[in-house]
Formats: C-alpha cells, structure tokens, sequence
C-alpha cells in the first residue's frame, strides 16, 4: 500500500515541482482554498507558473502572495475583482490572463479530468470570449468549442480526509475543489480532520481517494473572507425598518 500522508505542506510538494509547471488551486474567493499549499509554493520559490483557478486571492492572502512574490506568469480564472495587484499587473502586461465564463471554467476543469479533450457551449459566442476558437450550429443555435483543462499539479482543501486520501468537503468550500482534484496529473490534498482509513462513510465522500496523491492535516487555519459587510441588529420587538 502506498503511503500517501506527508507530516506538512512543504514535504507534500517535494519532488513534484519545477518552473513553468502549470498548478490547479481549489476555492472560491477565499473559501475552501488549500491555504498551507499555498504557502508552501511560495517558500519553494517555483517560479513562472501557470495557474488555474477561480480567482487569485486577496492582496496579502491566498493565491495573491504569489503574485506579490512574482512566481504566477499566467491566470486562467473567471474573477479577479478583490485583488489590486492582480488588476494593476493584468492593465501593466506584468502577468498574462485567460478570462473564462464561470460557468465554462468549471466545466473546462471537469472535462479535463473526465479526459474529454473538449465541448461545445453557447456561453460566450458573438463575444471575444470566442475569438479564435470553433463556433459550430447545433440545431439552429451557434455552440463555441472549449477546451478541456488539466495541470501538473493540482492543490485542493477538504474539511476531512483519511490515510487513502478520501475526501469529504464542507458546504460552500464544496465548490472547484472536487473538480480540481481530478485533473491533475498529481493531486495534493490537505484536510482539517484526518481520519483512519475506514472511520468516513463511504457515501458522504466527495473526492474518492483513487484522485490524490499525497494528504496532509493543516492546523491553524484562518479561513478569511473578502469584504465583511453587516447591519444594525433590530431591537427585539422592533417594527420593520427600526434601528437599534
């Protein structure tokens, strides 16, 4: 039996690194991102790397301190509202962007790890979204092609995990991870609870252990948000509109 358990984030990475590697990150925003992976490529200083994912963090957390650090060459990616730097580098020519539909990104990275190469889609067509590619007619209506995706390697965030690498994700974290995690030609996963094998039940299991590699436990997660944003809690008995 493999072991697959690494003791930390940068003994999970060794051996599977190089520049110009294209890398896979779960999350969405900041919510379910693989926070100690992470920062584990950003203390390897593995550079000009293409990455995959939704969005590219914040500022100073999250996949964004690797553009501060200056290792990310190319994002594919769907957003990138919340990130000054990502937004100055893009307008300055600093770092290359391939902007996708939400919607077609995550099944791009679906399609890649089903091993379907590509599909057609209505998403985007008339529009540059579709400059470049095959547009066909099905049934009266315009389809453009995409592209299935895949990388070297891809990092994803589990609430729990076991030993063979099973993974169950945690309401809204439940997002790219799942698809990230089999498209990649090497899978690294880390978890906050760590299970003996056998202790999940086999019908919450989200991402089946046959689609990662290595598994870590992390410890002393943050889990940020972008903006928090709240209001006045009405007075208990308060008419509608009535502040406290």
């Amino acid at each position: 039996m493999v072991n697959k358990l690494r003791d930390a984030a940068g003994q999970a990475l060794e051996g599977v690194l190089f520049d110009g590697m294209t890398i896979m990150a779960g999350g969405f925003g900041l919510c379910g991102i693989p926070e100690m992976l992470i920062a584990a490529l950003r203390d390897s200083g593995v550079r000009n790397l293409t990455v995959i994912s939704n969005n590219c963090g914040v500022d100073d957390f999250g996949l964004g301190v690797l553009l501060a650090s200056g290792q990310i060459r190319k994002m594919i990616s769907s957003y990138v509202g919340e990130n000054k730097l990502f937004e100055q580098l893009y307008l300055s020519g600093g770092v290359e962007v391939e902007f996708n539909p939400q919607g077609t990104l995550a099944e791009r990275i679906r399609a890649g790890g089903a091993g379907i190469p590509a599909f057609y889609t209505r998403t985007g067509v008339g529009t540059q979204v579709a400059e470049g590619k095959e547009v066909r007619e099905f049934d009266g209506a315009l389809y453009v092609m995409e592209r299935g995706l895949v990388a070297d390697l891809s990092i994803v965030k589990a609430w729990k995990g076991d030993a063979e690498g099973n993974l169950v994700y945690r309401k809204t974290a439940r997002n790219f991870n799942p698809m990230i995690a089999s498209a990649g030609q090497v899978t690294i996963a880390e978890v906050e609870h760590l299970f003996a094998v056998g202790d999940l039940d086999p019908d919450h299991i989200h991402t089946p252990g046959i689609f990662v590699d290595r598994i870590l436990e992390g410890h002393g997660y943050e889990k940020r948000i972008e903006r928090l944003t709240t209001r006045p809690r009405a007075k208990a008995g308060a008419g509608a509109g009535e502040e406290v």
